[in-house]
């Protein structure tokens, strides 16, 4: 299993902004492509503007194939025309877990699974 950890900087005083356009218009189409992130922060104190995503995947090909899936949708691609005019930034990484944190990271998907449905 891996975690996908994605960071996006917006432009000063637009956090607020995409917090509303993402709730309205893309929560729902993406998290049926990649199911229920398993955290989803906005940041509080150091570098403020910023949103951390966290999204689980049994395999890099299934990555590869839901957000293909995801890129496909024409709801998705409306929103991020939108989007994309609010980030000054954006980072990707792909983490694995420690051997002792895949049974909780496990855990911690279904659980994501439970509360999306």
């Amino acid at each position: 299993m891996f975690v996908e950890q994605r960071l996006y900087t917006f432009a000063p005083g637009k956090g607020g902004e995409f917090d509303r356009l993402y709730q309205a218009e893309a929560r729902e189409v993406q998290e049926r492509h990649l199911g229920a992130p398993i955290g989803y922060y906005y940041s509080e104190i150091g570098p403020l503007n910023q949103v951390m995503t966290l999204w689980a995947y049994e395999t890099l090909n299934d990555r590869v194939e839901r957000r293909e899936r995801l890129f496909k949708d024409p709801e998705w691609m409306a929103f991020l025309v939108k989007a994309r005019a609010l980030v000054v930034t954006q980072e990707t990484r792909i983490l694995k877990p420690a051997s002792f944190f895949n049974e909780r990271l496990k855990g911690i998907v279904e659980a994501a699974k439970g509360q999306a449905s």
